[in-house]
């Protein structure tokens, strides 16, 4: 039996959903094996709606917006192009970034719009069933699912990709401007740091446990799993369980 993917489409209203539309009334055919959400921008594409989207099995994530200097918005697509590059590198410390694209599409590219759809669809089959279907496997990729969403809940990791086309351009407040190379550097290490703390508050969430026992079940350093318990108890999420031995435990305080 050929496997057919689930794939979830956000399309913007503007140009993309009529683009769609297009290729439906011009009779164009295309693979029907997308479900479409119709958005006002691409920009208002959340990352974590794509997450969620993957954690209930969702095979392909489809992004489709105004192409890049006509949008609605102004900027809405430029917002969704930063969005979605935080979300690829998030999603390719898990193996998933392979499962979405982002892409543009006029109101007058009917046939454009089906060839995406095609493309992808084709694309998606040789990647096989989502990860999330397979029972063996399932928890394991619940869980970095949910270390994804959590990095991408972060204040401050959504604050610093806002800022990004400001930073990289016009500088900061006191008229530096920070290099791509360096921008980027930065957000890669704000990214693995999130999806790692959240590990960490998945494992003490009903049990206190030892920053060696933590390092161990993570497979990171103990001194790096020591910052980022300082850090988790900064925010208020984290704290000491019990000290034995002069060595002490730390249990999740706060649901996340």
């Amino acid at each position: 039996m050929v496997f057919e993917p689930k794939i979830l489409g956000f399309l913007c209203n503007w140009c993309s959903y009529a683009g769609a539309d297009l290729a439906g009334v011009s009779r164009i055919q295309y693979p029907t094996n997308v479900r479409v959400i119709r958005v006002m921008c691409s920009g208002r594409v959340d990352p974590v709606f794509i997450a969620e989207a993957f954690m209930n099995g969702i095979d392909g994530v489809l992004v489709l917006g105004c192409h890049l200097g006509d949008c609605h918005y102004i900027n809405g697509n430029y917002e969704a192009e930063l969005k979605m590059k935080m979300l690829s590198k998030t999603l390719s410390m898990i193996n998933f970034s392979d499962r979405v694209r982002l892409d543009w599409v006029s109101a007058a590219e009917g046939a454009r719009f089906a060839q995406i759809v095609s493309d992808f669809t084709e694309h998606i089959r040789k990647l096989g069933p989502s990860p999330v279907k397979n029972k063996k496997v399932k928890k394991e990729i619940i869980d970095n699912l949910n270390a994804v969403k959590f990095a991408l809940c972060d204040t401050r990791l959504r604050a610093l990709v806002a800022r990004q086309r400001e930073l990289t351009t016009d500088g900061n407040v006191y008229g530096e401007i920070i290099p791509t190379e360096e921008f980027e550097e930065i957000l890669d290490n704000a990214i693995e740091n999130e999806i790692i703390r959240h590990k960490i508050l998945e494992k003490i969430k009903n049990k206190g446990k030892s920053v060696p026992d933590i390092a161990k079940e993570i497979e990171i350093e103990p001194h790096k799993v020591l910052r980022h318990i300082v850090t988790l108890r900064a925010r208020g999420l984290v704290d000491v369980d019990q000290i034995n031995e002069e060595i002490p435990t730390f249990i999740s305080i706060k649901e996340v």
